[in-house]
């Protein structure tokens, strides 16, 4: 036991097979979450007699998928309609959501909780069965085919409310009163004093609604008409037509979209890990 305790490297008794197991399984599901990516990269440098070849590596790597996709003006007005959509949804939701859960927090006033049992009680309904209504409103209003008609739905959100409300909840009130006596009216106050107290909430909030309006494929599919107004996602799927599916153009497409997840990923990512700890916490 002396030889072994005293050679070089970790210690044996550092090496539990609890760890072991636990890498293992973290090594087995990054490589399963990682091996679409690579194929859709693989698969973006191959031409259209190539797609089916298996290879990661292909035989023939070709870059005229990028260049006919980024030289089409479709995709750059995808492009830039799923960025207008997923910018103003988050700002949208950032401001309303912290607004109310702000309210909800640290206003004291007869049926608070019911209105936010109300809100909370909509995370239960699937989205299936508000699409239906959503559409009858933008019929109704004449959103049908336009930005707002895409928007709409998500310019404010009961998960967003219900995050902020936690987090406005660990703001002291003795903050707030201290500003309430020094004459701040209560937007003020919540702007300048709370809503820098709970930066990883609004972060972590703005990633979380920022992707998943970039990666929104059913709603902006069921309420746009017209090929001028579709998101990434609705313009990639164009390109499976019932005669052929041009994979290679798909997942070049698919390849250039997650760009802007990636840099969000790369640049902020301690805000995603920290506002989801917290988050947990909070709950």
């Amino acid at each position: 036991m002396t030889a072994i305790s005293s050679s070089p490297g970790l210690p044996m008794s550092r090496v539990r097979p609890g760890r072991i197991v636990s890498w293992t399984l973290l090594f087995i599901g990054g490589v399963i979450m990682i091996t679409p990516i690579i194929f859709m990269l693989s698969t973006s440098l191959k031409d259209a007699s190539q797609v089916y070849d298996l290879r990661v590596i292909p035989a023939a790597p070709t870059l005229d998928n990028y260049i006919e996709i980024l030289g089409d003006g479709r995709f750059t007005r995808w492009f830039i309609n799923s960025m207008i959509v997923a910018g103003i949804v988050t700002i949208s939701n950032v401001f309303f959501d912290s607004l109310v859960g702000y309210t909800l927090a640290k206003f004291k006033f007869r049926g608070r909780y019911l209105v936010f049992i109300a809100i909370l009680s909509t995370l239960m309904i699937p989205t299936e069965m508000l699409v239906l209504p959503w559409y009858l409103m933008a019929s109704q209003f004449g959103w049908v085919d336009s930005y707002w008609g895409i928007m709409f739905p998500g310019m404010m959100t009961a998960f967003g409310t219900f995050l902020m409300k936690q987090f406005f909840e660990g703001v002291p009130d003795d903050f707030i009163e201290a500003a309430r006596i020094d004459g701040l009216n209560e937007f003020t106050i919540w702007w300048k004093i709370a809503m820098p107290l709970v930066t990883p909430a609004l972060s972590a909030l703005a990633i979380f609604t920022f992707l998943g309006n970039w990666t929104a494929f059913f709603w902006p599919l069921i309420v746009t008409t017209s090929a001028e107004l579709y998101t990434l996602p609705v313009g990639l799927s164009s390109f499976a037509v019932e005669q052929s599916i041009q994979w290679e153009k798909i997942m070049t497409g698919a390849s250039i979209a997650t760009l802007p997840t990636l840099l969000i990923f790369l640049f902020l990512q301690r805000y995603i890990v920290r506002g989801v700890m917290l988050a947990g916490l909070k709950g």
